[in-house]
Parts: C-alpha cells; structure tokens; sequence
C-alpha cells in the first residue's frame, strides 16, 4: 500500500482531507482538513483525540463545548490569507470535546490531531508567540514554524505539530531522518506530512504546483521486523504522505513552487520529544552548512506578513 495519500476536491464546501489511525494502519495521528462555506457551521467531535484548530486560509471562529453540552470556550481566529502569507494563531481542543467551526466568508482549516490519555482543557496559540526558526544552509535552508513542538507549546498530552515552508528550488527535511523502533532511535512517533504547494504567483496553493518527498528503510529496519519502505512520489497540493517508520526525505520543491507542510507526530512514549536520528550515510551534511550561507529568502513568513512584502493582492 501507498504511503502517499492524493487528496480529493470537495468543491465549495467539505472535507479535503481526512486520515484517521485506522485509515492510516497506526495507533496515534490523524488529520482532516475542512473548507467552510459562509456561514454554515460544521461541528467535529474529538472523541479519545486531542487537537489543533489550524487556519490555512481565512479566519473562522471556534467554539467548544463539554460532551454534555457545557460551553467551555469561544475563539475568533484571525487566521491569514494563505500558508505563504503569514504565521496564524490557532487553537487546542482536548479529548472528549465537541467543538463548532464557522466563518464568515470561505475558510479553509487543519485539524491535526492523536489520539490521547489525559483531557486538557481548550486553549488558544496568538501568531505573535509562535517562533520562526529557519534551519539549514544553502539549498537546504527553510523556514521551521514551530506553534506546537515541545518547550513552545507544553498544553498538550500527545501531539506535535510544526508548519514548514520550503523555498522553491530548496530541500527539506534533509539529512533523511527516522523516529522508529529500530536502532538506535530513543523515540518512536508515527508522522504525517501534510502539503500544500504555491502556484507560479509563489503565494496561492494550486494543484499546478509539484514537490518531492522519499521515504526508505535500511538494515536496521529489517532487523527491528519493520517492512521495507522505498517510495519517492510526486506531491501536489493538498495531497498526505504517511511516515509509519523509516527515513523520511528529502522533501524536495520543485523550481517555480514553493512548498509548505504542516508535520503532525505522536507516538506512545509519556513524554513528547522531537528526538530523531539522521540516516549516518548523511549525516555530515549539517556540518557543511556552517560554511555555506542561508537562503536570504528565509525565513518567509512572520506574524506580521510576508518578509518580502508580497502579498496574495
């Protein structure tokens, strides 16, 4: 079976993109993405998962209420004109939770999410704490938008989640890297890349736009009695792909498409950790990057727009 999930158009209004664990073959992460139509409110039920209320494209106001009914809080998010124009806030629902979504005009909106132990209270992220790391050198540098790894974001039991914006021409998630039972990764954490691929205007996601992402295993893989995975797909926008194990990139945008990816992890460790190991073949990559100098395209986005000043109009 395919790790690469094409995602299917709903038109005006629905979902674009759903995986559960079960769709997935996994215990912990999923993801919905939804497009709202103005003024029609859609209700999700989070059940045993926790999860992040992500605007891709628009604003939407979020309420939560208990299973029984009970209000437990109400969010207007600004949200942005799209994942190339700026850094959005966002908001975390716990477990058990029903929460409805709706906005005023067309809105598009991320629900990564895991399933989880503990039932925490909703919360809402501002833009203006979210920090921009740009990470790499060369044609590797990118933009890291880091709303909800752990030491930024604590308010969580299970999930992990961070934006990447990869300028067109560059790589990521480079040197390859893996989160699995196989030696010596102190962590498992199942992972999904969500993508979202700008048009020639650089700025509006299209389905015109093309990226790259690979995924494989190694001998030691074999040797933990995890399948062999050796998948390089083509990705456009909004399209999934699903990192049971393995090393997962690069991640490749092609030139004239600039490349976004919201990452989710979880996995069955008490503690959340980002911990991973680099594929030893490349690892020495990052130390060639200390000669090299950053993409000045990086970082891309902020709170407060575009660093470039371009803007979708």
């Amino acid at each position: 079976m395919s790790l690469h999930v094409p995602a299917t158009d709903p038109g005006a209004a629905g979902t674009v993109v759903t995986l559960t664990p079960e769709d997935a073959g996994w215990d912990w992460t999923g993801i919905q993405v939804l497009r709202l139509a103005p003024g029609e409110p859609v209700t999700v039920e989070t059940g045993d998962r926790e999860l992040f209320v992500l605007p891709l494209a628009g604003g939407l106001r979020v309420s939560v209420s208990d299973a029984a009914g009970a209000e437990l809080a109400a969010y207007a998010l600004t949200g942005r004109e799209s994942v190339f124009t700026r850094v959005t806030d966002f908001a975390y629902v716990g477990r058990d939770s029903v929460l409805t979504l709706e906005s005023d005009g067309t809105a598009e909106v991320a629900l990564p999410s895991s399933r989880c132990e503990r039932s925490l209270p909703p919360a809402y992220g501002p833009a203006e704490d979210v920090p921009v790391e740009v990470r790499g050198s060369g044609n590797a540098t990118r933009q890291v938008t880091n709303f909800g790894v752990p030491g930024v974001w604590d308010h969580a039991d299970k999930i992990i989640c961070c934006e990447l914006i990869t300028p067109d021409g560059n790589w990521s998630s480079y040197p390859p890297h893996k989160h699995d039972a196989s030696e010596p990764c102190p962590v498992v954490n199942e992972e999904i890349y969500y993508y979202r691929i700008a048009g020639r205007d650089q700025l509006t996601p299209s389905r015109d736009g093309v990226g790259y992402h690979r995924t494989y295993t190694g001998p030691e893989h074999d040797t933990a009695g995890l399948a062999p995975l050796d998948e390089t797909v083509e990705v456009r926008d909004h399209d999934v792909v699903k990192v049971p194990h393995g090393y997962h990139g690069p991640c490749i945008a092609a030139p004239g498409y600039p490349m976004y990816y919201l990452n989710v992890m979880a996995g069955p460790a008490a503690d959340r950790t980002l911990a991973f190991c680099d594929d030893p073949t490349h690892g020495w990559i990052r130390d060639s990057w200390e000669t090299q100098e950053l993409d000045p395209r990086c970082p891309v986005t902020s709170a407060s727009g575009r660093t470039d000043g371009k803007a979708t109009r």
